[in-house]
C-alpha cells in the first residue's frame, strides 16, 4: 500500500512540476508578444523611411527604436531570472535552439537599423529582414505551444500563437501598404502579395477564435466590428489592390493607412494580453488544484498502518471489484497497480483505489483534450513542411508555394492539409530544378 502511495504522490508531484514549467513559459510568451508588437511597428516605420528616401518617418522611427530596445532589455532580464531547467521540461533542445536563433537575430537588429538609416536597402528587403526576426521569435511561441502537456493550457497557447501569427501577417500588410503609398504606386506582384496576406491572416485568426476562451473571442469580435479605423482600412485596401499596375497612388494617404493598420494591430495586441492573462490565471488555478490534490495521498501516507484483516472472512479485495483504470496514451490498456488488495483495512484500500481511479480518468481526459488542441499545430507543421519542400525543389517564394498548394486543393476539391500531405509523400519524386507544371498530388 505504501509503495503505491509513494508512486501516486510522485505522479502528482510530476504534474505540479509540469504546471510550474508552463507558468514560466507563459511569462516568456507574454514578453515575446510585447517585443513582437513593437518590432512590427518598427518594421512599418522603417518601410516608410526607405520608400520615401528618408523624407518621411525618421523621427517616429528613432522613437520606436527606444521602445524596442526597452522590450529587448525586459526579455533578456526575464531570461536571466528564469531557471532554464524549470523552463524546458522534456523539450529543452528544440526550445533552446529556437531561443538561441531568436537572440542572435536580436543582436543583428542593430546592423539592420544602420542599413535603414543609410538607405542602403530597399523596402522589400527591409520587410523580409524584419519578417525573419519576428518569425524566429514566433518559433519560440510555437515550440512552447507544441510541447505543452496540459490540454487547457495547450489550447490557450495554440490560440495565442495563431493570434500572434495573424497579427504578424497584419503587420506585414501594414508594411506592404506603407511602402506602396510612400512610393506612390503599387505593382501587380505587390497587389497579389497583399491579397495573400489578407487571406492568410483571416485563416490564422479563425484558428485563434476556435481555441480562445469565449470572453476573449467576444472582445476580439467587438474590436474588429467597432474599430473606427476598420472602414479606413477597407477603403484603402480597395484603392491599392484594385488600381491598375503602375498607376499612381496618393502619397498623402500613407499616414492614414499606417494609422488605421496600427489601430487594428493595437487592438489585436490587447487581445494577446488578455490571452496572456487567461494563460497565467489558468496555470495558477491548475497549480493550486494540483497542490491540494497532492495533500490527499500524503495524508493517507501519514495514516497509521492498519492491521491485516481476517483472511477467513475477507471479501474479494476492492482492487478486483473496481473498474480498471485506463492508461491515458493507450485507451483500453489497463494501468497495472501491484501490491494492493492484500488484506489491508477495506476503508483505506478503497480510499487508495478511488485516488488511483480519479487520477487515471483525469489523465485520460487530459490526453484526449490535448490531442484535439494540438491538431491545429500538427496541420500547420505539415503545411509548412510542404511549402518548404516546394520552395527548395521548385525555387518558389513562400507565398508562391502557398498559392500553388491552395490552387491545387481548389482544383481537386480537396482540403489544403490533404494536398500538403500528398506533396510530402512524393518528396523523393519532386524535381530539383524549377518547374512550371502544376501539382498532381493525387498520383502520389
Amino acid at each position: 500500500m505504501r509503495a503505491s502511495l509513494h508512486y501516486l504522490i510522485a505522479a502528482r508531484r510530476c504534474e505540479i512540476t509540469e504546471l510550474q514549467q508552463l507558468l514560466h513559459s507563459s511569462a516568456l510568451v507574454r514578453q515575446l508578444a510585447v517585443l513582437v508588437h513593437v518590432l512590427q511597428k518598427e518594421r512599418g516605420l522603417s518601410n516608410i523611411v526607405l520608400a520615401s528616401g528618408g523624407a518621411q518617418g525618421l523621427a517616429a522611427l528613432h522613437q520606436q527604436h527606444q521602445a524596442c530596445d526597452s522590450a529587448i532589455s525586459r526579455l533578456q532580464a526575464l531570461l536571466e531570472r528564469l531557471d532554464m531547467a524549470a523552463l524546458h521540461g522534456g523539450h529543452g533542445a528544440r526550445l533552446f535552439n529556437h531561443l538561441a536563433y531568436a537572440l542572435q537575430g536580436l543582436d543583428a537588429l542593430y546592423g539592420l537599423r544602420r542599413c535603414v538609416s543609410q538607405l542602403s536597402l530597399d523596402a522589400d528587403a527591409c520587410t523580409a529582414a524584419y519578417m525573419r526576426l519576428v518569425a524566429g521569435l514566433l518559433a519560440v511561441v510555437f515550440e512552447t505551444a507544441d510541447s505543452a502537456s496540459q490540454p487547457g493550457i495547450s489550447r490557450l497557447l495554440v490560440a495565442m500563437f495563431h493570434c500572434m501569427q495573424g497579427k504578424e501577417l497584419a503587420g506585414q500588410e501594414r508594411a506592404t501598404g506603407a511602402a506602396a503609398f510612400a512610393a506612390g504606386q503599387c505593382s501587380t506582384a505587390r497587389q497579389q502579395h497583399w491579397l495573400q496576406l489578407i487571406d492568410a491572416q483571416e485563416r490564422c485568426l479563425q484558428v485563434f477564435a476556435d481555441c480562445a476562451p469565449e470572453a476573449v473571442c467576444a472582445a476580439w469580435q467587438a474590436t474588429e466590428s467597432q474599430c473606427p479605423a476598420q472602414a479606413t482600412l477597407e477603403r484603402l485596401r480597395r484603392i491599392a489592390c484594385t488600381a491598375a499596375a503602375g498607376s499612381p497612388l496618393d502619397t498623402e494617404q500613407g499616414p492614414a493607412w499606417f494609422d488605421a493598420c496600427s489601430t487594428r494591430l493595437d487592438g489585436l495586441h490587447t487581445i494577446e494580453m488578455q490571452l496572456a492573462d487567461a494563460l497565467e490565471q489558468r496555470c495558477h488555478s491548475l497549480l493550486h488544484s494540483a497542490e491540494r490534490a497532492l495533500a490527499q495521498p500524503e495524508s493517507l501516507l501519514q495514516a497509521p498502518v492498519p492491521e491485516p484483516a481476517d483472511p477467513a472472512g475477507a471479501a474479494l479485495p476492492a482492487f478486483f471489484r473496481c473498474p480498471e483504470p485506463v492508461h491515458p496514451r493507450a485507451q483500453g490498456s489497463p494501468l497495472v497497480q501491484t501490491g494492493m488488495g492484500t488484506g489491508l483495512a477495506p476503508q483505506l484500500e478503497q480510499s487508495m483505489l478511488d485516488l488511483v481511479q480519479e487520477q487515471a480518468q483525469r489523465l485520460q481526459a487530459m490526453h484526449t483534450e490535448l490531442r484535439r488542441a494540438r491538431n491545429a499545430l500538427t496541420e500547420r507543421k505539415t503545411l509548412e513542411r510542404a511549402k518548404s519542400l516546394l520552395m527548395t525543389h521548385r525555387h518558389l517564394s513562400e507565398s508562391e508555394a502557398h498559392k500553388l498548394l491552395r490552387q491545387t486543393a481548389m482544383n481537386q476539391n480537396r482540403r489544403l492539409l490533404e494536398v500538403a500531405e500528398a506533396v510530402l509523400s512524393m518528396a523523393e519524386l519532386l524535381p530539383a530544378p524549377a518547374c512550371s507544371a502544376g501539382l498532381n498530388p493525387s498520383k502520389a
